[in-house]
């Protein structure tokens, strides 16, 4: 998780939403990693789970990563959840839980428990309050 939350400080220093994403192997070995590129690319679908996943399919020339586990610094919006899912990731770790997952999304997140371990909070404190302060910054 420290790389992912130093991946987040990086988007953060590139106005980009503080997001940042690991992927490890079984044995913990770093397959992956990214930050949030959306404004970078130009590319609304440029989160950084979804860099990741690509970047790791690339990397071990497969379209499946079930031996994988990603960590992430905020809980995963539908988009990556599916992607996910799809992918076959089966654990997932999570610093920020996002209130608009929590909140507007029980179908998809129901399904995506059902298929995945899914832990949260952890760093939670460090992660959170940089999204807060990234979206802070930007209303001043």
């Amino acid at each position: 998780m420290t790389l992912a939350i130093d991946l987040a400080k990086k988007a953060f220093l590139l106005d980009e939403v503080p997001i940042g994403c690991v992927i490890v192997n079984k044995e913990k070995e770093i397959i992956s990693y990214a930050h949030n590129m959306v404004i970078q690319m130009n590319d609304p679908s440029a989160h950084a789970e979804l860099i990741a996943i690509k970047s790791a399919c690339k990397k071990l020339n497969v379209l499946k990563l079930m031996d994988c586990e990603l960590y992430t610094t905020l809980e995963p919006c539908e988009m990556c959840q599916y992607l996910i899912i799809q992918t076959g990731i089966k654990k997932v770790y999570f610093g920020a839980y996002s209130e608009s997952i929590t909140k507007n999304n029980l179908k998809m997140k129901n399904n995506f428990l059902k298929k995945n371990e899914y832990y949260g909070g952890i760093n939670e404190k460090e992660c959170s309050d940089l999204l807060k302060k990234f979206f802070s910054d930007l209303r001043s």
